[in-house]
This record gives C-alpha cells, sequence and structure tokens, in this order.
C-alpha cells in the first residue's frame, strides 16, 4: 500500500531584481517530482549538495509550501499552507532527524522534556514521563538520562536522542536528513543499526537523505537519484547501485566514498 505520494512537486524561490524593470527571477530548487513511498518499504534518496534532496523532504512533510504539485499521506491530501493546528494529524504520523543533532536539541532543556515534546504538541494522552523512558532504552539510553542537558552526552547519544524524540509519538513515516553524516563512523554504523531494528520491530516506513552510499545500501530497498532539482533516475536499490541507467548515477557512485556500515 503506498503511504506516501508526491506528483509534480515544484519548488521555486524569487530572486532579488537587480534592475527596477526587470521580470521576476527565480531559482527552481525542485522541478516537477514524482515519488511513492510504500508502506513498510525504505527509500534512500541521494545526489550532490544542491540537487533538491532536503528541498524534497521538507515539501514531503509539509515543512515548506509547494510551488506546485501535491502530497498525499496515506491518501489524505498534505495541505502545506494550513494553520499548523490542521497539520497535526500528519506530525502525528511523521517524524524527521536532522543532519546535526546538537543544533537540533535545545541546550536548555533537559532530555526528558525534549524527547515527550511531541507528546504535549501533539496531545497524546497517557504516562508521557513512563513513555519517554521506555524510548530511552528503545535507542539504547538509560531512563535516569532523562534529567541531564544535551551537552553532558556524545555526539551518538545526541543522536539517539534525536531519533527518541522522532519516534516517541510512534510514528508512521521517519524521514533522516543526512542523519549520520556528523557522527564518526562507529557512532554511524551503530545508529544504522538502531534504524534497522526500529524499521524491523514497529513496521516503520522510511525515507533517507544520505551521502553515504554504504549507508543507503545497508538500509534502504528503493534509491532515488536527484541532480538539479530533478528525479534522473529510481528502483531498487541493487539495481540502481549495481547497474545503473542513467551517466549522471554512474558519475556519482564513481566520486562518492563507499563505507562500510559494518
Amino acid at each position: 500500500m503506498t503511504l506516501l505520494s508526491a506528483r509534480g512537486l515544484t519548488r521555486r524561490y524569487p530572486q532579488p531584481k537587480t534592475k527596477l524593470f526587470e521580470p521576476a527571477r527565480f531559482t527552481t530548487a525542485l522541478d516537477d517530482a514524482d515519488l511513492d513511498v510504500d508502506e513498510g518499504q525504505a527509500v534512500g534518496i541521494i545526489g550532490e549538495s544542491g540537487s533538491g534532496k532536503s528541498t524534497l523532504v521538507r515539501l514531503l512533510l509539509a515543512l515548506d509550501t509547494p510551488t506546485a504539485g501535491t502530497v498525499e499521506f496515506d491518501g489524505r491530501r498534505v495541505e502545506a499552507s494550513a494553520a499548523a493546528r490542521s497539520l497535526h494529524w500528519l506530525r502525528r504520523e511523521t517524524g524527521i532527524v536532522f543532519q546535526d543533532p546538537y543544533a537540533s536539541l535545545d541546550p536548555r532543556m533537559s532530555v526528558g522534556r525534549i524527547v515527550a515534546e511531541p507528546l504535549w504538541a501533539l496531545g497524546i494522552p497517557g504516562d508521557r514521563r513512563a513513555r519517554v523512558h521506555d524510548v530511552l532504552e528503545d535507542v539504547g539510553l538509560e531512563p535516569d538520562m532523562a534529567d541531564r542537558f544535551p551537552h553532558e552526552f556524545s555526539g551518538g547519544q545526541r543522536q539517539r536522542i534525536a531519533i527518541a524524540r522522532a519516534i516517541v509519538h510512534r510514528p508512521r513515516l521517519l524521514v533522516g536528513d543526512e542523519p549520520l553524516s556528523a557522527l564518526d563512523v562507529t557512532v554511524r554504523a551503530q545508529i544504522l543499526a538502531l534504524l534497522a531494528e526500529l524499521r524491523a520491530r514497529d513496521g516503520l516506513t522510511l525515507v533517507l537523505v544520505s551521502h553515504d552510499i554504504g549507508v543507503v545500501q545497508s538500509l534502504c530497498d528503493q534509491v532515488v537519484v536527484m541532480k538539479d532539482g530533478r528525479i534522473v533516475e529510481e528502483g531498487p536499490t541493487e539495481m540502481v547501485l549495481l547497474q545503473p541507467q542513467v551517466a549522471y548515477t554512474r558519475r556519482l557512485l564513481a566520486s562518492i566514498p563507499v563505507i562500510d556500515p559494518h
């Protein structure tokens, strides 16, 4: 079953005028992108910096408004321009992990408050403290760490905290925007194993933006290749990575060092 679907997604940003009467100019960050993600699937999005990967995931999660095109989640239209409260249903179903774990965590808040934030924001009932303790254990941290602050943890531990916050409300879709690139190789492998475990145990659907082909090859069923704001190739991971059909994909694979996640 298709969980997430995008059709004709386009995002253009106006450029400042250099002359008074010149016509409006735009920069196209994403151009006419179509994407389907099945429930339980793991999809990797690869491409050079500036290829439109992060723009695509921001539009998929209604963190930005498309210039054109549509997004549907489980058959329901996502209205990115709607009021924040009217998107609570989407926030309830999705979670996101960003590249820099320290920058994405409020240093003034305890880990317990950080992880519990989605529960409060989305009005999810139940014993929130118990849920925070459970999810900290799920990501390999001790429950008593809830009283500590982000600066007291290593980079890998902070990324585990970020993952805990992203899954504490039990979303169906987890999106990672370069969630492993700021970590060293050993910690990266640990986080990769954690994501694989959570996906297998909870049936998570995963969309992963990554420069690391080894990570994508290890974790993802499907691969999407982007260049200059367009999807230029997509398909099963083995087919795209071992038998790429597009010259750009072949150049990309040749230029990116492969890191063995194991």
